[in-house]
């Protein structure tokens, strides 16, 4: 069973998510379509952002995934004690 605390850590998680997932899209699919001089703007970074930042984000998440995939295997093939 999970504690309180892995619980208040998931749901925090969760709402992160969709704070970030809220943002984003409003970003990209609303703001495109509000005139520049609204003040909505100012909440949000400029648009070459938009593809720059979730490339960055996927580029480091494929690196932890690589290097976690290669630690597993390193600890895999390495020889077994003999007692």
């Amino acid at each position: 069973m999970a504690t309180g605390v892995d619980q208040a850590v998931g749901m925090s998680l969760v709402v992160f998510s969709l704070l970030l997932f809220t943002y984003y899209s409003v970003w990209v699919i609303v703001l495109p379509f509000v005139e520049g001089n609204h003040a909505l703007h100012k909440y949000f970074l400029p648009r070459e952002y938009s593809v720059i930042l979730p490339g960055i984000a996927a580029v480091i998440l494929l690196l932890c995934i690589g290097a976690f995939t290669a630690v597993v295997l390193w600890k895999n093939s390495r020889p077994k004690k003999v007692n």
